[in-house]
């Protein structure tokens, strides 16, 4: 019904729109082209030619106005419109394009910091050499770009930095010269803190670096005075083949010519728990003032366990747990002399001997102290820390044979016996042998000893 409306519709407003004509324009639905798709035209009826015209037909509701009056839609100005869509479209790929390229440059940069912190990583680990390898063996430098020498590492590193550091003023300065582009912050942040991880990981293997060489350089004193000794050993040992001197292997002295703080013997052996010891030795000085520090024994917490020590213009004392006892001895006249020391922890009894005569006694020295275990005897120097630190002021300048001890008060008779050549007895604790003395620094040696009547004091 609503279509036959529209259709009746129309028909009027074709009749209206030839005026006079005297005749109906007819519609003819069929004058399409079959099969074209094309709705059929209006055509004027009479057979009038077509005057270019076209009309619209709306459906109007039944209550409107029949004249069917048409509404012309005004023209759009689509030109302008596509041209500024076209514009921001360009402006946003172009703006896109410089946040991927910006974003593709700092993640660059971020490989290059990660790739330099495992340079850096691979330093270290190339500088450990193998424990079971020889000694000062060179290794390949596989790093490349990392010098072997922890002075030139460290100032590799210093360079780094510093590139990194004005790579990130460079990322600076470009996010400024990148116009209508933000910088992103969230990277930005992220390059900050992976700069001040590396920063802080650089300083840490510098510092490893740093300990590295500390040790490395202590490593190589130890080795040094290790192979001085050795070759010491066998210089004198080889003259002792050759001269055939050595009689006996406690027939040898150790000779420590200047006071330095680096000559000296040390015994290999230490000393056990002991609640009385006597000790003896040969001795030969001229040194002034005071003979030095022939003989030291100490143990982790006391260096000064057993001491016998003349330095300046005072008598000869014994040290027993830092305590003091000055003993009535004269041996600075250039000539040898045989000592004894005994000492007891019962009330602290002790006596001095000097070419077999007792010349002096007391008590109260460390009375009911027990000497320490598991300390070290050095022969020349006095130890401020045990094995070490030694005081060139208070070294022993002159000879020392013969250096043995017991652990209990020899006798008198035995004393004397050993003083004037009668007998040689060793030391059940410590005795004297080539192989039980090393000798360090440059200038001390162990000699073949001349003969025991030869050592008397009218000889």
């Amino acid at each position: 019904m609503f279509s036959l409306l529209c259709g009746f519709l129309c028909l009027c407003a074709l009749g209206s729109g030839q005026p006079g004509s005297g005749q109906q324009g007819s519609v003819q639905p069929g004058s399409g082209q079959p099969g074209s798709g094309q709705p059929g035209s209006v055509q004027p009826a009479g057979g009038q030619a077509d005057d270019g015209k076209r009309y619209i037909c709306r459906a109007i509701p039944l209550s409107g106005d029949a004249s069917c009056p048409v509404t012309l839609l005004p023209e759009l100005n689509t030109g302008r419109q596509e041209e500024e869509l076209r514009n921001t479209v360009m402006q946003l790929r172009e703006t896109i394009l410089q946040q991927k390229e910006t974003i593709s440059k700092q993640l660059g940069t971020i490989n290059e910091l990660t790739t330099k912190l495992s340079l850096c990583a691979s330093a270290t680990d190339d500088r450990k050499y193998d424990n079971g390898g020889s000694w000062g063996k060179e290794k390949q430098n596989t790093m490349g770009d990392v010098p072997r020498d922890p002075n030139d590492t460290i100032d590799s590193l210093g360079k780094t930095m510093q590139g990194l550091k004005d790579r990130l003023e460079t990322l600076e300065q470009m996010r400024a010269n990148i116009s209508g582009t933000s910088f992103p912050s969230e990277l930005r942040d992220l390059l900050q803190r992976r700069l001040g991880e590396l920063e802080k990981q650089l300083l840490k293997k510098v510092s490893n670096l740093e300990e590295e060489k500390s040790m490395l350089s202590n490593a190589t004193a130890a080795y040094r005075l290790k192979t001085e000794s050795t070759l010491n050993a066998l210089v004198e040992r080889i003259s002792e083949l050759e001269k055939g001197d050595f009689k006996s292997p406690e027939q040898f002295k150790l000779s420590l010519p200047q006071r330095t703080n680096y000559l000296y013997g040390r015994i290999t052996k230490s000393l056990p728990e002991m609640y009385a010891f006597t000790l003896c030795m040969w001795i030969k000085s001229s040194a002034s003032p005071g003979i030095g520090t022939p003989f030291s024994y100490g143990v982790p917490g006391q260096a000064n366990e057993i001491v016998l020590i003349e330095w300046g213009n005072n008598p000869i004392e014994l040290l027993i747990n830092d305590k003091v006892a000055q003993l009535p001895l004269e041996v600075r006249d250039g000539r040898w002399n045989h000592i004894c020391i005994s000492w007891t922890t019962r009330d602290g009894q002790w006596e001095a001997y000097q070419n077999g005569q007792k010349l002096g006694s007391g008590d109260n020295l460390a009375a009911w102290h027990p000497i320490k275990p598991g300390g070290v005897i050095i022969l020349g120097q006095e130890q401020d820390v045990v094995g070490g630190r030694f005081d060139a002021g208070q070294a022993f300048v002159g000879e020392l044979s013969q250096v043995n001890i017991w652990d209990r008060v020899l006798k008198p008779v035995e004393i004397q016996s050993m003083a004037n050549c009668s007998s040689y007895i060793a030391g059940n604790i410590i005795s004297w042998l080539a192989s039980n003395v090393e000798v360090f620094g440059r200038g001390a040696f162990k000699r073949p000893l001349e003969m025991c009547q030869e050592r008397l004091p009218n000889a």
